[in-house]
């Protein structure tokens, strides 16, 4: 027995040697990757900070184009670490790099690559073609290197002012849609019985779940808003390649024969077309950029640094000097209650971000950018009065509207002193709905049944294994109304409109950020660059003032690491090399509808949310 019970021991403390053992490796690991980071950060320091003359600073975007990073900062730090997959770049980086690079002589040139960049939106497009255009300013060339152009990624290639495409490449212009899935027949087949309540006559964010198409009134309203951003598109295409309107318009509605009179030669159709201007290999560029400025070394090609690398070494002379500051608060993603991470706005979250704000005396105006289509009425009524309150004390509150502020995210922006959109953002959409989804058929088939009693004619009856109570049904229904209401009449108090005129343009409709001008549920559109400029000129601030992004504050240990490392990940290019990943948006789309079926199980929430999305 004694034997037995010290083989079970020894085992035991084998198993925890084990494990302590791998304790010490993991952590021994991590200390020398952050000692060989903080090496490379102090040595040779000359040679880490100076650029070099002849640069061409390379704009590379990954992923999404975003206004902020989703998750933490340490989040991003173990990812560049890890050299794992970049799924998003940050707008105003990119915007900031080419801005600052302007008036600085070791950049020479800019150089587009947009072969990892996945979705961005015609606003953040405008964005980036406003700080190119400034660039140009100072005589430096542009020049896009291009393997396979997408529909968005043509849209910045066409920013510059050469366009070197593959030979075996391609340009894929198929104009912008908005399509999705409906359920209505697999719902029934299911004998799931979805309980939708909503206001608005093109409030469509919920067909999905109660019919097989779209309604005739939200194709009506679709085709409006989306041919207001083609529109655009194809202006901003043939402004910036010298193509005119009409020849582009109907080259692309005359693709397939285009295509068939070259042989099916896709690059050479767009040289043709004048879409691109050469077609060149990436060895026969970098040879050709390499003898324009600089060889590079390794295998560079040519002499370059990386849009994000060159915002690290370049912070030190870019650091704001005046004590006047205009915050910059950020509003991306679904508007939910709580808590959340960056990429949602939460309702506490941010409440707390501008409460902060509020706090610092050095703080005289507010640029809040949205980027939302909207989500729970209640968290976005909780930020709204955030925002007034920190109107009421004192501060500039403006609002700069993103790719889309819409429903919810239309909303919030309703305290602010002066709204400013892109003529390109998705907005509107001043309806609400609510939706209770019941199970009890299905689970009736499955032999699960639901019973029992309660103390109150209502008690019990809002559980999704029982049908939704008639009583339940009209008290749900009211509710829709009466937020319905209160959005109408809160836009009408905000906007120089009378209450009829808000709602002849209200109804859920959707409108692109011109044609929410022209009916004055903005007072301006163009870029965030001017929206803080109208805060300095609203609250008498000129020219002297600073900027300044407010987004939660690193730790102590998440600063060492990022200060420590930032200049050393810069030298060795992390992240600089790797492409996207396949992505595909049929399951992006069913995983998304089935979150926000989700989301709400079990309770009964108001949402003014705008699933509007163009492709």
């Amino acid at each position: 027995m004694t034997s037995e019970r010290s083989a079970l021991t020894r085992f035991f403390v084998g198993i925890w040697h084990a494990i302590d053992g791998a304790r010490k490796l993991v952590l021994n690991l991590i200390f020398l990757l952050i000692l060989y980071l903080v090496v490379l950060a102090v040595m040779d320091v000359e040679e880490t900070v100076i650029i070099k003359q002849d640069t061409a600073l390379v704009l590379r975007p990954y992923g999404n184009i975003v206004e902020q990073y989703s998750g933490t900062p340490l989040d991003r730090f173990v990812q560049q670490a890890t050299e794992q997959e970049r799924s998003e770049t940050r707008l105003r980086d990119i915007v900031e790099a080419i801005r600052r690079a302007r008036d600085d002589d070791r950049i020479t040139r800019l150089v587009i690559v947009p072969t990892y960049m996945w979705r961005v939106g015609m606003s953040s497009l405008l964005e980036i073609e406003a700080a190119i255009a400034d660039f140009k300013t100072s005589g430096k060339p542009v020049i896009t290197l291009a393997d396979n152009l997408s529909q968005q990624q043509y849209y910045l290639a066409a920013l510059a002012d050469e366009i070197w495409l593959h030979p075996k490449g391609m340009v894929w212009i198929d104009g912008f849609s908005a399509y999705r899935q409906f359920y209505r027949e697999g719902l029934d087949k299911l004998e799931v019985e979805v309980n939708l309540f909503r206001v608005g006559q093109y409030k469509s964010a919920m067909e999905p779940f109660i019919r097989n198409d779209m309604s005739p009134a939200a194709k009506e309203a679709n085709l409006y808003w989306i041919g207001s951003l083609w529109q655009q598109y194809l202006e901003g295409v043939s402004r910036n390649r010298g193509i005119p309107l009409e020849n582009l318009s109907e080259a692309i509605n005359d693709f397939a024969n285009g295509l068939q009179a070259v042989d099916g030669d896709f690059a050479q159709f767009a040289l043709e077309l004048g879409l691109v201007d050469r077609l060149v290999s990436r060895p026969e560029a970098n040879l050709e950029l390499a003898g324009m400025g600089a060889p590079g070394s390794g295998s560079e090609g040519f002499r370059q640094l990386g849009f994000e690398n060159y915002l690290a070494l370049t912070k030190i002379q870019h650091r704001p000097t005046s004590k006047q500051k205009i915050a910059i608060v950020i509003a991306e993603g679904e508007i939910v209650r709580g808590v959340q991470p960056h990429g949602t706005v939460g309702a506490v979250t941010l409440s707390e971000e501008l409460r902060a704000v509020a706090e610092d005396s050095e703080v005289k105006a507010v640029v809040l950018r949205i980027n939302s289509p909207g989500g729970d009425v209640f968290a976005s009524e909780k930020i709204r009065r955030e925002v007034q309150a920190l109107k009421e004390s004192g501060r500039t509150v403006v609002v700069s509207m993103g790719d889309v502020a819409a429903s919810g995210g239309y909303w919030i922006a309703m305290a602010a002193d002066e709204v400013w959109a892109s003529p390109s953002t998705i907005t509107g959409s001043i309806g609400v709905f609510g939706m209770i989804p019941t199970f009890s058929r299905p689970l009736q088939k499955l032999g699960i049944h639901t019973d029992g009693v309660g103390m109150t004619p209502l008690a019990g009856k809002l559980r999704l294994d029982r049908p939704l109570d008639a009583d339940l049904k009209q008290i749900f229904q009211h509710a829709t109304e009466q937020t319905y209401d209160d959005f109408i009449q809160l836009v009408a108090d905000a906007r120089p409109l009378e209450r009829d005129e808000v709602e002849a343009v209200a109804q859920g409709r959707v409108w692109s950020g011109a044609q929410a001008k022209d009916r004055q549920l903005v007072d301006q559109t163009g870029t965030l660059r001017q929206a803080i400029d109208a805060a300095a000129r609203i609250s008498g601030l000129g020219t002297d003032y600073s900027v300044q992004y407010n987004e939660r504050e690193l730790s102590g240990f998440e600063s060492f690491l990022m200060e420590m490392t930032s200049t050393a990940l810069a030298r060795i290019g992390v992240g600089q090399t790797r492409g996207p990943l396949l992505r595909s948006s049929l399951l992006e789309d069913l995983l998304g509808d089935l979150t926000m079926l989700a989301r709400n199980a079990g309770k009964f929430s108001v949402v003014a949310h705008c699933l509007c999305r163009v492709e």
